[in-house]
């Protein structure tokens, strides 16, 4: 992470001893910038997918999973129209974490009864620790997409990265490219695989990816999606979608993405 990344630390409710839990339903596309808990943090939802950046990289999280975030680490999160999702922060203490670092936990039914009924009724101190120790228990590992996309340190294929990321559906190649921030064809490829560990190609696919999850978790039809990340057809988008992902644009928005369909593409995966 960089050192000159400005990261804030949000204040909680005061007195965190056990577990709370906020809740937001997203009207309109949100971003809340990088930030730290000085507890553990659990965010999860109900409808819609969140893309969150920790350090090690991005990741797509749908709503059949939730991403645990432990106290201190910087995150970013984004939230597409639609969304709803939760919160929840849990002190130390409570039973042995999850897991070791970012990374996906699968939310049972239970879960998230116990943490609606944490949120909704006083119950006594020793039910109420009873309860939260359980929902730690009843966390463990899940599979998530993690969409990494490092950005080259050369300022001139920086500048060609964040054009893209800026607008994914511009097709031009790396050789107009180059006419436009001053290098050659030949350069910029080198700068790419040199900095980033991939292709020009490879790069821009996943900056069109990252935006496509974002896009499919706000509801806009794949169709639509397609067109918007820079794809010509349907089927092409498609395609590498599930060459990528290992699992259809069109599954990924219905929301059938979770622990009973681990992906088989090339993106990292948790777990």
């Amino acid at each position: 992470m960089s050192n000159s990344r400005q990261v804030e630390v949000l204040d909680l409710p005061v007195g965190i001893s056990g577990i709370v839990t906020t809740s937001f339903s997203v009207l309109g596309d949100e971003v809340w910038d990088w930030h730290r808990h000085d507890v553990n943090e659990m965010l999860w939802g109900t409808r819609g997918s969140l893309v969150v950046e920790c350090s090690d990289g991005v990741r797509a999280v749908p709503w059949t999973v939730g991403l645990w975030i432990p106290a201190g680490e910087p995150h970013r999160v984004t939230a597409g129209s639609g969304t709803e999702f939760a919160c929840t922060y849990l002190a130390n203490g409570l039973g042995v974490a999850p897991r070791r670092g970012v990374g996906a936990v699968g939310v049972s039914a239970a879960v998230r009864a116990v943490l609606g009924e944490l949120s909704v009724r006083s119950l006594d101190p020793e039910v109420r620790r009873l309860a939260e120790q359980l929902v730690v228990r009843f966390l463990d590992p899940a599979h998530v997409v993690r969409l990494d996309l490092p950005l080259p340190d050369d300022d001139r294929a920086r500048r060609v990265a964040q054009s893209v990321l800026g607008d994914p559906a511009d097709g031009r190649t790396l050789a107009e490219w180059g006419t436009v921030v001053g290098a050659s064809e030949r350069n910029l490829s080198r700068l790419f695989k040199q900095d980033t560990a991939m292709s020009f190609a490879e790069w821009r696919t996943r900056a069109r990816l990252r935006l496509a999850v974002e896009l499919l978790a706000a509801e806009s039809p794949v169709a639509s999606v397609a067109r918007r990340v820079g794809y010509a057809s349907v089927s092409a988008f498609v395609q590498t979608f599930r060459r990528e992902l290992g699992i259809t644009p069109g599954a990924f928005a219905a929301k059938r993405f979770g622990r009973s369909e681990t992906p088989t593409g090339r993106f990292t995966i948790d777990g």
